[in-house]
């Protein structure tokens, strides 16, 4: 009688935006499919790298669909621009407008959002217990700040206040999430000093602060002991803006936990397989460490 060996299974997976290069995620999707014993292969589909733009996106995710890829990630500046192009949203992806996890299932494209939860639970477990967080200002109101800002309302934050660039989208999502969270709840920002000096905490949901995005989102002379300050940017792990209200004596939060929590549900998502938080974490330091 012959013996049948089993075969792993095997999962083609990826990473879309621009500016991508120096993404830890490829490492933390597949070394835990190292660990659980599973072949799993991330790609870095990087736009800027690449020379592509936002009108390739489409032929991009037809090209890795046919290819039989579980799915991809996405991320800056394409968080909404990809939703134009899927069959599907999860509620909380539709709630949010934003998606960051595409899976290519049964000839449809769905989308989700683990931003949220990943941000969420990187907040809870991050700072310190009692911690006020009734009070926030967050910079940033596009894909990563739709998510961030959703997540803040669940973990009961009483006044968001935003600020962007784009009026007009602190605005939208100032009315999203008043809508789906309560009249009052969200306000689009005017003077940021007032603001700030009214705010428990500080959420930077912007790229500023990455490698190719350099600077703080808020001046230094804003910044009180009083204040706790977390950053959605991971690359580098301390920004100018979380140097800055480290040595202004704030409690700060650096961008890693969400990113690794982010993966847990990228990695369910993609797999079906549960992924190991602790064990994301440590790998995610590995590759920091080089």
């Amino acid at each position: 009688m012959t013996q049948t060996r089993s075969v792993p299974a095997r999962y083609l997976t990826g990473l879309i935006g621009r500016d991508i290069q120096a993404s830890l995620t490829p490492r933390l999707h597949e070394s835990e499919a190292d660990a659980q014993g599973v072949r799993l292969v991330y790609r870095l589909f990087d736009f800027a790298a690449d020379g592509m733009d936002g009108n390739d996106l489409s032929r991009l995710l037809d090209a890795l669909q046919l290819a039989g890829f579980a799915g991809v990630n996405v991320t800056h500046p394409y968080k909404q621009a990809v939703i134009a192009h899927l069959d599907e949203l999860s509620p909380q992806a539709a709630q949010i407008g934003s998606v960051n996890t595409v899976v290519f299932r049964d000839g449809r494209r769905i989308g989700y959002n683990t931003d949220v939860t990943g941000f969420a639970e990187n907040l809870r477990s991050g700072l310190p217990r009692g911690t006020a967080t009734d009070r926030v200002v967050q910079m940033g109101a596009g894909g990563a700040g739709a998510a961030t800002a959703h997540a803040l309302m669940d973990l009961g934050v009483t006044q968001l206040t935003l600020f962007d660039s784009d009026g007009n989208r602190a605005t939208a999502l100032a009315q999203a999430l008043c809508a789906a969270h309560g009249a009052g709840r969200a306000v689009v920002g005017q003077d940021l000093g007032a603001a700030v000096a009214g705010a428990d905490g500080i959420v930077n949901a912007t790229p500023m602060g990455m490698a190719v995005h350099p600077g703080s989102a808020i001046p230094r002379a804003l910044l009180e002991p009083r204040l706790w300050v977390t950053d959605i940017v991971y690359f580098p792990l301390e920004t100018q803006l979380l140097r800055e209200a480290r040595e202004a004596g704030c409690t700060t939060l650096d961008g890693s936990g969400m990113t690794i929590f982010q993966a847990v549900g990228a990695f369910q998502h993609f797999t079906g397989r549960i992924a190991d938080p602790a064990r994301m974490g440590a790998s995610f330091r590995a590759a920091l460490a080089g």
